[in-house]
């Protein structure tokens, strides 16, 4: 087996300084980097992580905390941040907590068996503990898709009142005024979308009516149907219908078209989160495009700041939204 030491004879330089050029240090001529490196490569030498990481004092792992059913934008999201994590030379460590305390007390438990150098979170967490266990620890740790007041820690997400103002506004220059809300109450984007969806009407002068409101226990698409169905046993008049995810506005379509309704063209639908199957489904979903590959690729570099800067500042990040126009919506006939 390969060793450091056979690396550092080949290459005529010490094993100290193979060792810089391992850990991508810059102290190290040219000249000998590349002798390093195509010593490395003619011999197919990989690291000893477990040495190195000794040696370092770092894990080189890096945690995701996610829900324990993660959604469609959720799984997108998490395929970026993976796939760039990789890139900086990070192994993954995935940690699933549940939606109740029980599941992410049990989320806290493997956090603090293991080393890991930086924290991804993808979704919210209500289980105070944990913050304060990734504050007291000084955890590097990045808020993906939210923040949260009072947390002290780096976050990236985007306008989500000012977004779900945009779905809406669009909604109502169609000529749509009676517009149904399908939303949640567990987190805290399902009350930001739900500002967005009352300023939109209040900007048009529209009265606010709570019998067009309907709330989803899962933000899934059965959640999204079960929704619609609450909506239409009210025999309460809607030309519209703005979801505040596309998996809600999609099993929304699906009981529309079970009870014969055509979308668009007695009810128009929109969505939020521009997730893969939006531009697949008859017809294709409008929505808004929240930057998923910008988004994983910003919280994988902030995290890698994190860990390598003795600055740990935390940072918010809004970054912009994108409105995409589909087949779902029409003029209002």
């Amino acid at each position: 087996m390969v060793s450091i030491k056979d690396i550092a004879r080949m290459a005529g330089v010490s094993v100290s300084t193979v060792s810089r050029v391992l850990n991508d240090r810059t102290c190290v001529s040219a000249d000998k980097r590349a002798k390093i490196l195509d010593a490395i490569k003619q011999t197919g030498y990989v690291p000893n992580r477990a040495a190195r990481d000794m040696v370092s004092k770092h894990s080189s792992t890096v945690g995701i905390v996610m829900p324990g059913t993660f959604n469609m934008f959720q799984r997108q999201l998490f395929s970026t941040i993976e796939h760039h994590l990789e890139q900086f030379g990070y192994h993954t460590s995935f940690y699933f907590a549940s939606t109740d305390l029980d599941g992410e007390r049990a989320c806290l438990k493997r956090l603090k068996a293991d080393r890991l150098d930086g924290i991804i979170i993808l979704h919210e967490i209500e289980l105070p503990e944990i913050q304060q266990y990734l504050q007291e620890y000084k955890i590097p740790t990045v808020l993906a898709t939210f923040e949260r007041s009072g947390w002290k820690a780096t976050s990236i997400h985007i306008s989500e009142e000012e977004a779900a103002l945009t779905a809406v506004n669009h909604l109502l220059k169609l000529g749509h005024q009676k517009i149904a809300f399908i939303g949640g109450t567990k987190y805290s984007f399902p009350g930001q979308r739900f500002i967005g969806y009352k300023k939109a009407l209040e900007s048009a002068s529209l009265e606010y009516d709570e019998t067009l409101v309907a709330y989803a226990e899962t933000y899934n698409m059965e959640g999204g149907s079960k929704a619609l169905k609450e909506l239409l046993s009210r025999n309460v008049p809607f030309t519209a219908v703005f979801a505040i995810t596309d998996e809600l506005a999609l099993g929304a379509m699906r009981t529309l078209a079970d009870h014969d309704l055509n979308v668009p063209g007695d009810v128009s639908v929109i969505g939020f989160d521009n997730i893969e199957l939006a531009s697949f489904s008859i017809p294709r979903l409008t929505t808004i495009a929240q930057p998923m590959v910008e988004m994983g690729q910003t919280a994988v570099a902030l995290l890698h700041s994190l860990i390598t800067s003795k600055n740990r500042f935390p940072l918010s990040i809004s970054l912009p939204f994108t409105f995409v126009a589909r087949e779902s919506t029409a003029q209002l006939r």
